[in-house]
């Protein structure tokens, strides 16, 4: 009987404490990433379908990708200059945090005259604002070129004229994000093939289709990757 009631003793300290310890075991999961998108009309996706928007297609790709990713958070309006998002900026973020941040601004600098030097001094709090916003800093905010519209029906009259300007606020708009060591795509080149491509432009002869949106995520869509899967 004795033996009998060490064995009851042993069995219930050993089954016992695991299934004590089976209760304590915590699973921790991961809150979905949050992307901000910051820009003007094509972050907004002038004359497209909210759907073919670029933020949305590469949060959509993302997902396909097997990342668990909330709805982008747009902040951009067509029409905008670097001195309208950074008024946006202040009026619609607090202090919340995102794991990607995308840059995309300029084309309405250029459009409506203003000069390159208050192009470059708006980039300048425009990024460090965006590394704010960042959970990782700046290796968690990329930036993708200005689109040349001169190639387009709207700007074919100017088209020599628009591309050279469009490359020398794209020279500086590159040279600044290098600064603070923030990725920069190239999306330049292929909004030029709509020259030859007309698909690649939306119904209103001047913003790019979802077709060229597309384009654009395919060529930025490792890198961004990377960015996620960077550990800080």
């Amino acid at each position: 009987m004795r033996g009998f009631l060490l064995s009851c003793l042993l069995f219930t300290l050993l089954f016992g404490c695991k299934e004590k310890e089976a209760e304590n075991i915590v699973i921790v999961e991961e809150d979905p990433l949050r992307y901000l998108a910051l820009g003007d009309s094509y972050t907004i996706g002038e004359s497209v379908e909210p759907e073919m928007r670029w933020p949305v297609q590469l949060t959509e790709k993302l997902r396909l990708g097997g990342f668990e990713i909330e709805d982008p958070r747009i902040i951009a309006t067509t029409g905008w200059t670097t001195g309208d998002l950074l008024r946006a900026m202040d009026e619609r973020l607090n202090n919340e945090k995102f794991d990607l941040v995308s840059v995309l601004i300029g084309v309405n600098n250029q459009y409506q005259g203003k000069s390159i030097e208050d192009y470059e001094e708006d980039l300048h709090e425009i990024f460090k604002r965006a590394i704010g916003h960042s959970k990782k800093g700046a290796a968690g905010v990329f930036a993708l070129s200005i689109p040349d519209y001169g190639v387009t029906p709207f700007g074919a009259s100017r088209e020599e004229e628009i591309g050279k300007e469009l490359d020398e606020f794209n020279e500086v708009f590159n040279d600044v994000a290098g600064q603070y060591n923030i990725k920069f795509f190239d999306i330049t080149p292929i909004s030029r093939r709509a020259r030859e491509e007309p698909e690649l432009i939306a119904e209103d002869d001047l913003h790019p289709s979802g077709d060229m949106y597309r384009q654009w995520v395919d060529l930025i869509y490792p890198k961004v990757v990377e960015i996620i899967n960077t550990e800080i």
